[in-house]
């Protein structure tokens, strides 16, 4: 058989078993959710539950309630407490009832604006995927914002078992056109390594003229496969997709099990803007995050 038809014979047999292996769990941990969208229209959720292991402040969240920006829209509305410590789900959060996996995500969304209030904010909006099972570990994939600096966008995953995690990552300044990195690295603090080829594509991005993921409403999404993911968004002239990162050429850092799909927004205090490191302040204010819609569309195979 010549190795190229092996080769790709073996892709093939690859993603066969990873779908089936993801069938496997869904059937083994429980309910799997179909293709769905949440317009936040209602105060009710209806795909969604909120969540939250800090306080349990009422400010912290509320849905179907008019947009602050654009007041034909109704929307998710989640408010950071600055009575709330730090850490990632502390903050105001809502997560999927039913596990998702490999298909398309997307939402639209407004992350807050604090520049002329207190610009030096350490606070994080995400817009991800996370579930950390018991066996076969963490299944993460990220959109993230640091609101200090809302010109810069920070895409990757987490993979791997508690205290073994791998992150996959790349950070954009999309407003200049800046590709900052685009890297593996394992663990929080260990040094990371630049990808080159088939896992650092596209290596240039055009800038996005006043692109402010503050000043209006975004669509971001991605696509995830057992063989590649792509992050992308929305040109808000265009309308055209722009590819932020077409991950593929290797397995590494791509999630092969389900997980929950979530949006959150949270203090930070050891992760400072790729380009000012004083950016870790508590917040002051109830400073809120805007979401007009949520979607998932389940692979088909």
């Amino acid at each position: 058989m010549p190795i190229d038809l092996q080769t790709h014979l073996m892709k093939q047999i690859s993603l066969i078993l990873s779908f089936f292996f993801t069938a496997a769990l869904y059937a083994q941990n429980g309910k799997v959710s179909d293709s769905f969208s949440e317009n936040f229209n209602d105060p009710v959720l209806d795909y969604f539950s909120y969540g939250s292991t800090g306080s349990k402040d009422a400010i912290k969240w509320q849905t179907g309630v008019a947009s602050k920006t654009d007041s034909s829209l109704k929307v998710l509305l989640l408010k950071i407490d600055p009575m709330d410590s730090a850490g990632a789900g502390r903050g105001p959060e809502i997560i999927s009832n039913g596990f998702t996996s490999f298909g398309t995500y997307s939402a639209r969304l407004k992350v807050p604006d604090v520049k002329n209030v207190q610009p030096n904010t350490g606070a994080v909006v995400g817009y991800f995927t996370y579930y950390m099972d018991s066996v076969y570990g963490l299944s993460e994939i990220d959109f993230e914002w640091l609101v200090a600096d809302p010109s810069i966008v920070y895409i990757g995953t987490w993979t791997g078992s508690r205290g073994k995690l791998h992150r996959i990552g790349r950070t954009i300044n999309l407003a200049k056109g800046i590709i900052y990195n685009t890297i593996y690295k394992e663990g929080y603090k260990r040094t990371p390594t630049s990808f080159t080829g088939a896992q650092n594509q596209p290596e240039t991005i055009d800038a996005i003229d006043g692109y402010d993921a503050s000043s209006k409403f975004y669509t971001y999404g991605f696509d995830w496969y057992p063989d590649h993911i792509t992050w992308w968004m929305i040109h808000p002239e265009t309308r055209k997709k722009i590819i932020l990162w077409d991950y593929r050429g290797s397995q590494r850092g791509i999630p092969q099990h389900h997980s929950y799909y979530r949006m959150n927004f949270w203090h930070t205090n050891d992760w400072a803007v790729e380009t000012n490191p004083t950016t870790t302040e508590k917040p002051l204010h109830a400073y809120g995050l805007e979401v007009d819609w949520m979607r998932y569309e389940a692979a088909k195979y």
